[in-house]
């Protein structure tokens, strides 16, 4: 049976994951090279090998929470099924992505006294686990703690503090939540399917993982993974993951909306967006007609719609997708982090003229962006909507391969908000506040 860390006989770690999403749900059964787990970094090809893939389109699926249990379970079982007939292998646990629950970012500072004459494992774990209780309620889950910095009484900027001579350790942290019963029902879903949730794992961060660069995470990156029923966002500074956000508006609004305005049916509105939509004019779309069928119509081709009115119905559903990416960056305070580089990913991404429509709209130099894959992956899943996928492999390989220890023993430590209320002083001096004047500028 295959678990999260059963080993093949070439020393390979095995690995399941699943993505559902509103449009589809994929698994992926992986082979991670045992020797290198953990090593990669953002845009860097994944030492992995694809064993199996299963993909259908989703039932019972609402901006990524369960709406029919029935449904969602017999399409999820299908897709494993598929994906373990092509590894050869069956599954026992699986790891899965979260886009719902009102993803939240919380940033803040833990602190503790040094037990000893210098930090421990033991100081070190004190700190996140203050950091756990401060975030933790019973109505949110836990779904990322990760350290952005330390400090050592007056010294900050600390990236390994083990070691050293202080007295009081502090830490800078960012945490991921998640409204608790949406993920129950995510987890029960699973367990309908007879396996266990290993791990979840917030679909912004795997996508982002998948998409963005290892520069591109260093200087400072937004990563908007439009999907089907959602479009998340992440961002990420100084080689951290600092922020995640999440709504339920998606690619299938702008097919919605074309069926209403149009009284077509869904497929076809679909087949408009994905064949014909584009967000850039041309001269010539006020003379191109396309053909579309009508509800209840048997004449296929009596209406038509120029290239230009098709681009007016898609635009402001675009428009809106993209206002409350920067509505909702500005409101978190980490749109100065971003060192307005804007990374689109997600099946949504591939709407022609998208790129360049969001330059305009959100003043940001922005790249569409498929997956960085690994070792006999197939090419058709190069393709931005199977960025949350990928970036669930890269994410375990990358906690496989993590030798600092966060369990919780005795003791105490305090928890305040972080400088500003967002992030460490550490990262804020260190991007761009020499350069303010220049940012946006292109230079």
């Amino acid at each position: 049976m295959l678990g999260r860390t059963e080993k093949n006989d070439a020393g390979e770690r095995i690995v399941a994951v699943l993505d559902i999403g509103t449009s589809k749900i994929c698994c992926m059964i992986a082979a991670l090279d045992g020797d290198n787990v953990g090593a990669d970094q953002p845009g860097r090809p994944l030492a992995a090998r694809l064993l199996g893939f299963g993909e259908l389109a989703a039932s019972g699926i609402k901006a990524g929470v369960v709406i029919d249990l029935a449904k969602a379970e017999n399409i999820v079982r299908k897709v494993i099924a598929r994906a373990e007939e092509a590894a050869g292998r069956q599954v026992e646990e699986i790891v899965i992505a979260a886009s719902c629950g009102r993803i939240a970012s919380t940033n803040f500072t833990a602190s503790t006294d040094v037990a000893g004459s210098e930090v421990s494992d033991a100081d070190v774990a004190r700190v996140f686990k203050a950091g756990r209780d401060f975030v933790l309620n019973e109505n949110r889950t836990l779904l990322h703690l990760n350290g952005l910095g330390f400090g050592l009484d007056d010294n900050e900027g600390i990236a390994e503090p083990r070691g050293l001579k202080g007295l009081r350790l502090s830490a800078d942290l960012h945490a991921v939540t998640a409204d608790d019963l949406p993920l129950r029902n995510l987890t029960a879903l699973i367990d309908r399917c007879h396996l266990n949730v290993s791990r979840l794992i917030a679909a912004p961060y795997a996508s982002a993982l998948a998409s963005i660069t290892e520069e591109e995470s260093r200087l400072g990156v937004l990563c908007v993974d439009i999907g089907g029923g959602t479009t998340s966002m992440a961002v990420f500074a100084e080689g951290h993951f600092i922020h995640a956000d999440a709504f339920a508006i998606g690619a299938n609004q702008i097919t919605y909306d074309l069926a209403r305005k149009l009284s077509t049916p869904i497929e076809e509105a679909e087949r408009l967006k994905t064949l014909h939509g584009n967000l850039v004019a041309a001269s010539s779309d006020d003379h191109e007609l396309i053909s579309y069928p009508v509800l209840d119509q048997d004449e296929v081709g009596l209406y038509q719609i120029t290239r230009t009115e098709l681009r007016e119905l898609i635009e402001p559903r675009v428009r809106e997708i993209l206002g409350l990416v920067h509505d909702r960056l500005c409101a978190s305070g980490m749109d100065v982090y971003t060192s307005d580089h804007l990374v689109l990913t997600g099946g949504g991404s591939a709407l022609a003229g998208l790129q360049d429509f969001a330059e305009q709209t959100l003043d940001m130099h922005a790249r569409i962006s498929a997956p960085t894959t690994f070792e006999d992956a197939l090419d058709t899943l190069h393709a931005p909507a199977y960025a949350v996928a990928f970036g669930l492999v890269r994410a375990v390989s990358q906690r496989m391969g993590s030798g600092a220890s966060t369990q919780a023993i005795d003791g105490t430590a305090t928890v305040q908000r972080s400088y500003f209320g967002q992030m460490g002083q550490w990262l804020r001096e260190s991007l761009w506040d020499d350069d303010r004047e220049t940012r946006g500028t292109g230079t």
